[in-house]
């Protein structure tokens, strides 16, 4: 398995040899213990259910307290399955952490991005507005967006005002630059979906 939960610290800058500055992310990943073990022959498919973010019990729900419990675990925000080959390697409570991405050159990272609330036309779909001057008056409107005679409505999928951002990102092949095993972080080059404190996939590139 090359997959682990993690969390988004934020981003900073390392040099390499030559000196030149590399801008990474920095990311909690783990330690994530096993909190179900999914084989083919009761489940249909091999995984393994991860959990991260201790809580308190009264921060989830009761189903959730009861389900890391019959690990032996405590309550856990956040769950998530990775696909495994072999479910056997595996067992309840036994600990994950980024030790297994130690000879792994590239990673994909999925999260939540920025959420920016209700937007405009400009913002949202990069629109460039109509005319500034010359008595304009549709300066930052979408203007026409739809016909009268045929078909009478507004065609679905129209680019329009609305809610922006806060949707599932996924960023491929990010270099490795540095993992830091006694603190369970990560460095990688470039930036990664979401806002500090962002709860992060992270899978080893195929």
């Amino acid at each position: 398995m090359r997959g682990l939960i993690g969390k988004k610290i934020g981003m900073t800058h390392l040099f390499d040899k030559d000196g030149t500055q590399i801008p990474v992310s920095v990311i909690q990943v783990g330690p994530c213990p096993v909190v179900q073990v999914k084989s083919p022959k009761k489940d249909g498919y091999a995984a393994v259910q991860l959990a991260f973010g201790v809580v308190r019990p009264t921060k989830v729900k009761l189903a959730e307290v009861g389900h890391c419990k019959k690990a032996g675990l405590p309550a856990y925000r956040n769950l998530q399955e990775f696909r495994v080959e072999n479910a056997d390697e595996f067992e309840a409570g036994q600990m994950i952490d980024v030790t297994i991405f130690k000879d792994v050159a590239e990673v994909d990272v999925t999260g939540k991005t920025k959420g920016r609330g209700f937007t405009g036309l400009h913002k949202r779909h990069n629109f460039h507005g109509g005319p500034a001057s010359h008595g304009s008056k549709s300066h930052d409107v979408a203007g026409s967006i739809g016909s009268s005679a045929y078909p009478s409505r507004v065609m679905k999928g129209k680019k329009m005002a609305g809610r922006m951002g806060y949707k599932r990102f996924t960023v491929k092949n990010l270099k490795v630059v540095e993992i830091d095993l006694e603190n369970n972080l990560m460095m990688v080059r470039g930036a990664v979906p979401g806002a500090v404190n962002t709860i992060l996939r992270i899978t080893a590139s195929s």
